[in-house]
């Protein structure tokens, strides 16, 4: 039998030594696969931290914004509240005044507007005689009429005529009567008129403003009904003079070319 020292020595392993062996792979293997289970469960409670707390923050932002919509509710109800409390006194004491105005009828009298005070002429160009009688002089035209004021039954005497017989137009007649009627003095004074000058009509004018100008003289409270119906305002309107050369003030003779 030959023997050969080259040749490899083989070594054969008991099954305790397999077992062993098996044992601490398994080992090793759990260990490590705790190790990385630990590590991935650090790695989730890393990232849950921050997931929890932004929803801890939305809840905190989202009590917060409950709790100011609650007390802007509550300040409107105060308002409310407020305010029905202030119309209910203010009805309750509408109610009294309407009661005491009830039970004080009769005792006191409502406040009276004060009347406006009529407004007072600048200048009376009218005067009063030694006897109470009111003169006043009116001009129109070329027309002067004087005129004298006294209280009576309403005649107006005209150069010693009466209205309705020196003055036969209706027009020149209610002109000369419509002083004494926006006056409130028509029949209850006498007038009479010395005029002279110019036609009926520039007549008239200068009876108007001689007896508006006779009653402001005897009562200046006139003065305001005189002045709004304008018969206290001289006409200054006069004819117009002739020129040489013309027909008439603007009339011109008939052209002749040959």
């Amino acid at each position: 039998m030959i023997f050969d020292d080259d040749a490899p020595e083989t070594s054969e392993e008991t099954p305790e030594e397999v077992a062993e062996e098996t044992t601490e792979e398994t080992v090793d293997e759990a260990a490590e696969e705790a190790d990385a289970s630990e590590e991935a469960a650090s790695e989730d409670e890393a990232s849950e931290q921050p997931a929890a707390e932004e929803e801890s923050a939305e809840e905190e932002s989202a009590e917060e914004e409950s709790a100011e919509e609650e007390s802007a509710e509550e300040e409107s109800a105060e308002g409310e509240s407020a305010e029905e409390e202030s119309a209910e006194e203010e009805s309750a004491e509408e109610g009294s005044a309407e009661e005491g105005s009830e039970l004080t009828l009769g005792e006191s009298t409502p406040e009276e507007e004060e009347p406006r005070a009529p407004r007072q002429p600048v200048l009376i160009r009218g005067k009063i005689d030694r006897h109470g009688v009111a003169i006043g002089t009116g001009r129109r035209k070329t027309s002067v009429a004087r005129v004298r004021i006294i209280d009576g039954d309403g005649a107006m005497t005209i150069n010693g005529r009466a209205l309705d017989n020196y003055f036969q137009i209706e027009r020149d007649r209610l002109l000369i009567e419509a002083p004494l009627k926006a006056t409130e003095t028509y029949g209850s004074v006498d007038v009479w008129v010395r005029v002279n000058g110019g036609g009926l009509t520039g007549q008239a004018g200068a009876i108007v403003l001689g007896i508006a100008r006779a009653l402001q003289a005897k009562n200046p409270d006139l003065h305001e009904a005189l002045s709004d119906g304008g018969y206290l305002t001289r006409d200054g309107r006069m004819v117009e003079r002739k020129k040489y050369g013309y027909k008439k003030a603007r009339k011109s003779f008939q052209f002749s070319k040959r």
